[in-house]
C-alpha cells in the first residue's frame, strides 16, 4: 500500500481517519486506482501530482509516499 505499510501507519492514507476506528476495505479498493491523500503517520494532507501514467505524493514532514 505505502512505504509505511510495516504497521507504523496510524491513519488511513485515503480518508485520513485513524486506522483502528473503522473498516477501511472501501478505502483499500479505491487506493488501487487513486494516489494517497493523507500521510499515514501524521494525517497531514499530502501534495499530490497526478500525471497520465503515474502519480507522486509528498508529506511536508515525512517526504515522498
Amino acid at each position: 500500500m505505502t512505504p509505511w505499510s510495516d504497521g507504523a501507519a496510524a491513519y488511513c492514507d485515503r480518508c485520513g481517519e485513524p486506522v483502528c476506528d473503522r473498516d477501511h476495505t472501501e478505502c483499500l479498493a479505491h487506493r488501487e486506482m487513486e494516489p494517497p491523500r493523507y500521510c499515514p503517520l501524521c494525517r497531514r494532507r499530502m501534495v499530490v501530482q497526478v500525471l497520465p501514467r503515474r502519480w507522486s505524493a509528498r508529506c511536508s514532514v515525512h517526504g515522498e509516499a
